[in-house]
């Protein structure tokens, strides 16, 4: 939903109602979890995708149906063994998704939402799905406000307490609530969509590499920052646009920048003097990779080092060096593919071995 709340943003600000179909449950392999969302808008443009192509163009004339009609709709799509033919999801799964009209007289805090992931500031959206309270309501929450109603004042409050929880994870998924909000029943069925701030990348050390991993973190979803201490190399103009570029000594830099469980942490400088006091400073802190660059060799020493500064084994365990992927990656831009496959990996828990070695599902559903 992320990357196309943009041009929903426009369509909502001119007024132009459209068709919004969210993915909000998956079951066995899908090619997209809860949250994924397509989008039909005026002259039929259509932004988004909910399944990767398999079932698009069904959506496509659901969503022109329920802005036709003003009612939503839950289709339910998965793989026929006894048609392969018919609509559905050939790598034999099964979505389940809620497609809605949105305007703005239906959805008036749709434009503060879409602000707010612009900002980078949290959000929930709460939209009921099934259930004795109106289909496709939605209750908008920020940790210290709420706007819109999901029809009673005992959902509406239960459900804003659930959703400021699920704030800090990001998680989308489904919840259960009686009528009034009870805890223990399952009546009405609500999808909570939250909108954490994207997580953080930062890359230390302006070389070409940096150059080629910021640009992949960008892709990814990641907020980037360059860090160097060297001005001749920490130019703006080195880097994509909208990657932050930082000189300093990348240790103080990183002293006095927050971290959490989702940042990735990726080391470039390639010279002990600048390594060394970073990585004893990256290890001591919340991290979801940590990852340095250099030869077998040079991984040798580098632990060395920080061994001797201190570092306790189950510290220097969370170190990915070298970083990256054996792909047999030469250029940067490969290189770059190299690191962002081990930090995708580490993130789902992949093996990074190739698919034709695995069985399972190759989609797993989301925990």
């Amino acid at each position: 939903m992320r990357e196309i709340l943009p041009a929903l943003a426009r369509w909502h600000a001119a007024g132009v109602p459209f068709g919004l179909a969210t993915v909000v449950a998956v079951s066995r392999s899908a090619p997209r979890g809860p949250g994924a969302a397509m989008a039909v808008g005026p002259d039929d443009e259509v932004v988004g995708s909910v399944s990767g192509g398999c079932v698009e163009g069904a959506v496509f004339e659901l969503a022109q149906e329920v802005v036709a009609s003003g009612e939503p709709r839950l289709q339910t799509f998965g793989y026929s063994d006894e048609d392969a033919f018919a609509v559905g999801l050939t790598c034999g799964g099964e979505i389940t998704l809620l497609v809605r009209p949105v305007t703005p007289e239906s959805d008036p805090a749709f434009g503060a939402v879409a602000a707010s992931v612009a900002a980078g500031g949290p959000v929930t959206v709460a939209t009921v799905v099934d259930g004795p309270a109106p289909r496709g309501a939605t209750l908008a929450v920020w940790p210290d406000r709420a706007a819109g109603t999901l029809g009673a004042s005992g959902l509406d409050v239960a459900v804003t307490a659930d959703a400021r929880g699920e704030l800090a994870l990001g998680a989308s998924l489904l919840r259960h609530y009686g009528p009034r909000g009870e805890r223990r029943e399952d009546a009405v069925t609500v999808f909570l969509q939250s909108f954490a701030p994207p997580p953080r990348m930062l890359v230390f050390g302006a070389i070409d590499y940096a150059a080629a991993v910021a640009r992949i973190g960008d892709f990814l979803g990641y907020r980037v920052t360059v860090c160097d201490a060297r001005p001749v190399f920490a130019t703006p103009k080195r880097f994509p646009a909208g990657v932050e570029v930082v000189v300093d000594w990348p240790h103080r830099y990183l002293a006095g920048t927050k971290t959490d469980d989702r940042t990735v942490v990726c080391v470039l400088t390639h010279d002990p003097k600048f390594d060394v006091p970073l990585l004893e400073e990256a290890l001591r802190r919340p991290a979801a990779y940590i990852g340095a660059m250099g030869s077998r060799h040079t991984h040798e020493e580098r632990r060395e080092r920080l061994s001797q500064a201190g570092l306790t084994e189950a510290e220097l365990s969370r170190l990915r060096s070298p970083l990256g992927l054996d792909l047999g990656a030469r250029t940067p831009e490969e290189v770059a593919v190299s690191v962002a496959a081990e930090i995708v990996a580490l993130r789902w828990g992949g093996s990074g071995a190739p698919l034709t070695t695995t069985a399972g599902a190759i989609h797993p559903t989301p925990v």
